[in-house]
């Protein structure tokens, strides 16, 4: 097979002739004759040919994009070049070109891109950076040290000189991080017995030791590590299990699912309480994502439901819930499902969730305070900019100032984080609604700015919320997180089993993302909570066992 390139060919008509071959051939031959405009005819068609190109390959880069975050010098440079007129699209619209100038100027001194942005940031994105050295940092502290004595020799430690045995005077310590493997025990629960030696009374007995199911062979700490590594690492139960095979126990897989769902039985009771407050939190949260569930009367034997993820904050406290629903629908289809337009019917007050129109009758109806997402507005710039639009710099500058705000309010009480807002966000604000505004009478609907622009205006009241209520975010960042752990678990166990299986793990990803928030230890804490709850709780005691207030009252207890 030759190694030799192929130039891409062309064809054109010249002077009642069609000339053929490669590019560089036939604009040689033009040339040769003088033929200007069949040459500027070629040169056309390949820049079209080139911009189609460059378009399909940054859709497809986008795909594959694991980040949207673009750094401040990235953004300078996007607007320098937009400013040097390589940007801005060529378009047919010759009206307001003085509008669209002023209106970029506004929101480009207002967000203040320029300001950060030194010739040392710059530098930064052409050169490579320096190779970090390696830590030296000591092992953490609170890890328990075991004593590895390491002796010398015996054949060096007589005394090369009288031949004496030579005595101890010290060691030299060196830390090593290493790992204990895990070992499965058999517990054996011996109950004690007491009876009276002067009458024939009762004998009484000690309690049962801790198990999921007062007859089953399984330990509480075994059950709640299946749950943990299922939910929160990802592991399907089949590498469980072979993961517990390496250790000598030969367990089925039916066994594992069984302890799956008496531990989600024992936390239904938790999972309802989670669901009652964050429905009557301060401010609440929602945002959906797809569950694939095994169904023989589907297409394919599968069917795609959806996991609602519900956050309800108060005043610092943040608690999770999850829903199952069967379907993508705003109601639910099975008997006591509860879809999100259900959910919604309970609530009033400030709710945070993206323009999808299965909110919109709930909205319409007054008693809640839409909020939008302003992660979602600024996605669709992300994308336009990733296109290849250079304008699309100009409203993420200004998304990038408005959080560089938040992050450095983040800690301030509600009136006092709406003061800063109100001085400090607002003027980038009405700068940007109004740029969208400009802009979007002379921009294409179809363009990947046009939908952008699109979404913001006609979402900007409920986007802009944040300037009205010191306590209420700027996004559903929260809730959207939270969807990450459940993305990633899901894509290794591909699907639940039922629609009850779905809904225990609903069950699973409130206790655990709840843990999650919290920043507490889920493996602590099911250990400690499942015991309880083989016993009898009161309903008005399940609040104070969420995993936020669990924490809370800990670290009381551990403080007095």
């Amino acid at each position: 097979m030759s190694d030799v390139k192929r130039e891409p060919s062309t064809s054109t008509e010249t002077s009642g002739r069609e000339v053929r071959g490669s590019v560089v051939d036939v604009v040689r031959t033009l040339l040769a004759d003088n033929d200007g405009d069949a040459i500027l005819e070629i040169v056309s068609k390949l820049v079209a040919e080139n911009a189609d190109m460059s378009r399909r390959l940054a859709r497809i880069a986008s795909r594959f994009k694991t980040s949207e975050k673009v750094g401040r010098a990235q953004l300078v440079l996007f607007l320098d070049a937009l400013q040097r007129g390589e940007g801005e699209p060529e378009t047919d619209q010759e009206d307001g070109p003085d509008e669209l100038d002023e209106a970029d100027a506004k929101l480009r001194a207002a967000s203040g891109v320029d300001d950060g942005a030194k010739d040392g940031d710059l530098a930064k994105l052409r050169t490579r950076p320096p190779r970090q050295p390696a830590s030296r940092a000591s092992a953490p502290a609170h890890l328990r040290r075991v004593d590895n004595p390491i002796l010398v020799p015996a054949g060096r430690r007589a005394c090369p000189q009288c031949g004496t045995e030579r005595m101890c005077i010290g060691h030299d310590v060196s830390e090593v991080i290493e790992l204990v493997p895990a070992e499965v025990i058999v517990r054996r629960d011996r109950r004690e017995k007491l009876a009276c030696n002067a009458c024939e009374a009762e004998v009484v007995r000690a309690p049962v030791g801790e198990k999921v199911v007062a007859s089953g062979k399984i330990g509480l700490a075994l059950a709640a590590t299946l749950l943990v590594e299922k939910y929160v690492d990802g592991l399907p139960l089949h590498r469980q299990r072979e993961r517990l095979g390496r250790l000598g126990l030969d367990i089925a897989v039916s066994t594992l699912a069984d302890q799956i769902k008496w531990c989600t039985d024992l936390l239904r009771p938790l999972w309802r309480a989670a669901l009652a407050e964050v429905i009557a939190a301060q401010v609440m949260h929602l945002d959906g994502t797809g569950l694939p569930v095994l169904d023989q009367n589907a297409t394919g034997n599968k069917k795609l439901g959806a996991l609602w993820g519900y956050v309800g904050v108060n005043a610092g406290e943040v608690i999770a819930a999850y829903l199952y629903t069967s379907t993508g629908k705003a109601t639910g289809q099975l008997s006591g499902e509860l879809g999100p337009q259900d959910m919604l019917e309970l609530r009033e007050g400030p709710t945070v969730a993206d323009a999808s129109n299965l909110f919109d009758a709930s909205f319409a109806k007054g008693k809640l305070i839409e909020c939008g997402c302003n992660m979602h507005a600024r996605r669709y710039f992300v994308k336009a900019l990733d296109a290849g639009d250079k304008r699309a710099a100009l409203p993420l500058g200004a998304y990038k100032k408005l959080y560089e705000i938040e992050r450095e309010i983040r800690d301030l009480e509600p009136d006092a984080k709406l003061a800063e807002r109100q001085q400090r966000s607002k003027p980038i604000w009405d700068e940007l609604v109004s740029w969208c505004e400009v802009r979007k009478k002379h921009e294409p609907p179809s363009s990947a700015l046009g939908v952008a622009l699109r979404y913001f205006t006609n979402h900007r009241v409920a986007l802009g919320r944040f300037l009205e209520y010191g306590y209420v975010p700027m996004d559903n960042g929260v809730v959207e997180r939270l969807h990450v752990r459940t993305a990633m678990t899901r894509k290794n166990y591909l699907f639940a089993g039922s629609d009850g299986g779905a809904e225990r793990a609903a069950i699973a990803y409130t206790i655990l993302g709840a843990c999650r928030l919290a920043g507490i230890d889920p493996l602590e804490y099911l250990r400690d909570l499942l015991p309880r709850l083989t016993g009898k709780v009161r309903l008005l005691d399940l609040p104070q066992l969420l995993p936020s207030r669990w924490s809370a009252a800990r670290a009381a207890s551990a403080a007095v």
